[in-house]
């Protein structure tokens, strides 16, 4: 049997382990890994995982949490990466999307400072083209801080943000001591995406009471009031979407509760849930510390008086409720859509979107409920590090969980999404060609965010003016594909071409010299450019995966096991 110290020794090799040797011609890429447990399906809508995951725990000397690039990523369905924004989405990212801005598809981003323990962070939004560069970052107006809970674009044009500010207030009212004078002011603006023009801007001070916060002002809990980094968070804003009368619906984490602004006056037209909602709520429509409320049906299509809305309900909070025990109102987390009669004054759940079978989620934190255009649903289990698409009947046909191996306990993802998207990197492709102890050479060529190559060629490159003799070409089924040499054959510089379906030559890279190969240790007996099932190592197979280089971790992982025996 493991003892403790075996495990954590394990820990500590794995997870570097599983970041290393990922892509030859990418080594300074070290994505996380989707834990995979239940496969897509033909159900799954088409198009790309949009998450970027973060480690919700930080590191200690003998703890490490996964990933270990924290970042913006696109993955296809079974893993492969597509896009890493690690490091071009600097500091701290969050909310990666793509949308559409001025008739074109970009991508974007919250990045900037991240508070954890008090759940809102400090940034901006920047904007990237299909190229992947920056085109527009956009700040809050007011001399304002953008929170990182909320960037949504409405009709191409407009961009609704979050602010958390926090204010001096005199909260004896709501129990605070002579000490405890701050509270947050949740503020959202609407701006003008081109050039930042603040267009409209809302404060839940002017239109909700403190008393209406569910989690009272505690000395025990983060947000007690003593000073400005320490403001009595009452509201807390997570979300807002606006209608096409110009209304605007937002969720109120902290009041539990959704709630139906005047888009010109600010007031409040209906309160959803909380301590003082106009709806009476039916069986199951009921949430707490919800996320990411959005409209699927606005009052002005089709039945008048009825409007439909999707959320992500938490029904949990980490928040220290004095006893030190998290507050929960369900057993566990899920995705809800509810039809609201502003008639009768009813609340009812047309769908819930629960857990798979045999998994406990219960996000304290975090968490995304999206509606895909063919009627799949895709729910992000925020704190929990996981995602799951259901059909519209409920039907689980995809379901991962965020991690890096053993490094993977602690990672969450704020949000996740599906969208269609075609990437067209402005940066060149990288190729690399490795030499052997064999003598056989394999060549190994990347391409960080394109979407659109089928084929690679690969040449060799005879002379100084570029002449060029054909290596062969091999197609493009992963984030890196390899070519591999027939043994004996000796080459100077190599280069590659990217071509897409149609047989247009995308990008070429430049030409390389043959490097000679760097196994794992406890491969460097074997044969690294073997194209067939892969050496052994103690006897056991190894699977080669061909282009995803992940059989060098098979390696690492053996490895492990041998030297955890002896502990």
């Amino acid at each position: 049997m493991k003892t403790a110290a075996s495990l954590a020794v394990a820990s500590l090799l794995l997870g570097p382990a599983s970041a290393d040797w990922q892509f030859r011609s990418r080594p300074d890429l070290a994505p996380p890994r989707l834990n995979i447990s239940i496969p897509a399906t033909k159900d799954v809508e088409k198009g790309y995982l949009f998450v970027a995951p973060f480690a919700g725990f930080p590191d200690t000397p003998t703890e490490q949490h996964g990933p270990r690039q924290a970042g913006p990523y696109i993955f296809r369905d079974n893993g492969d990466l597509v896009w890493s924004g690690y490091g071009i989405y600097s500091i701290w990212s969050t909310n990666f999307q793509a949308a559409r801005w001025k008739g074109k598809d970009v991508l974007f981003s919250f990045e900037g400072d991240h508070n954890a323990g008090y759940g809102h962070g400090h940034g901006h939004i920047t904007i990237m083209d299909q190229h992947y560069e920056t085109i527009r970052e956009l700040r809050a107006g007011n001399h304002k801080l953008v929170d990182k809970h909320e960037f949504h674009v409405i009709n191409e044009e407009t961009g609704l943000i979050q602010v958390y500010q926090p204010v001096p207030r005199d909260l004896s009212a709501w129990g605070g001591s002579p000490e405890q004078q701050w509270i947050v002011d949740a503020i959202f603006q609407e701006l003008d995406i081109a050039t930042g023009r603040l267009l409209f801007e809302w404060h839940s001070l002017d239109h909700v009471s403190p008393a209406e916060a569910v989690l009272p002002l505690n000395s025990g809990q983060a947000g007690a009031g003593y000073n400005s980094s320490d403001a009595w968070d009452y509201f807390h804003i997570n979300s807002v979407d606006k209608d096409r009368a110009g209304n605007y619906l937002i969720s109120a984490r902290d009041a539990c509760a959704v709630h139906k602004v005047n888009g010109t006056s600010g007031e409040i037209i209906w309160r959803l849930a909380g301590k003082r909602s106009d709806f009476t709520l039916g069986e199951g429509s009921d949430f707490c510390f919800q996320h990411h409320a959005r409209w699927l049906k606005q009052e002005d299509e089709g039945e008048e008086g009825i409007e439909i809305i999707s959320l992500y309900d938490n029904a949990a909070h980490g928040t220290e409720h004095g006893g030190g025990h998290e507050v929960h109102t369900a057993d566990a987390s899920s995705g809800k859509i509810l039809r609201l009669d502003t008639k009768a004054w009813k609340a009812e759940l047309v769908h819930g979107y629960y857990p798979p079978q045999g998994y406990k989620l219960l996000s304290k934190s975090q968490g995304s409920t999206q509606v895909l255009p063919g009627g799949n649903v895709l729910v992000n289990w925020g704190s929990e590090g996981a995602v799951t698409e259901y059909t519209a009947e409920g039907e689980v046909v995809f379901h991962a969980a965020m991690d890096s191996g053993e490094l993977g306990v602690g990672v969450e993802n704020y949000r996740a999404f599906r969208f269609n998207w075609t990437g067209l990197p402005s940066e060149e492709p990288a190729v690399v060609a490795l030499k052997g102890d064999d003598g056989a050479t394999s060549v190994y060529v990347s391409w960080n965010g394109d979407t659109e190559t089928a084929v690679w060629r690969f040449f060799e490159v005879v002379d100084e003016l570029g002449s060029r003799s054909f290596l062969g070409e091999a197609e493009r089924t992963s984030f890196e594909t390899r070519l591999d040499l027939p043994r004996g054959k000796k080459v100077g510089r190599v280069a590659a071409e990217a071509i897409d379906a149609q047989g247009r030559v995308l990008r070429v890279t430049r030409d390389v010299g043959v490097e000679p190969e760097i196994l794992p240790a406890s491969g460097k007996e074997s044969d690294a450019g073997a194209a067939s099932s892969g050496p052994a190592v103690d006897g056991q197979k190894v699977i080669d995966v061909g282009s995803s280089g992940s059989r060098w971790e098979e390696y690492a992982i053996l490895k492990i096991f041998r030297f955890s025996k002896d502990l």
